[in-house]
């Protein structure tokens, strides 16, 4: 169910073109960014605890 939210709004993000007008280093940024979010927030679903 997550994942699902996930990617709709990784496709929402796909829809502005600024990333693709900065170049390969800009969308190189961009896809390190966004893993480096996607990874935080796994590590804390791993480690969440009630």
């Amino acid at each position: 169910m997550k994942m699902g939210s996930a990617s709709a709004t990784m496709g929402g993000s796909k829809r502005r073109m600024s990333s693709s007008s900065r170049g390969f280093g800009g969308v190189l940024r961009e896809q390190r960014a966004r893993l480096y979010i996607i990874r935080r927030c796994v590590v804390m679903l791993l480690c969440w605890h009630d």
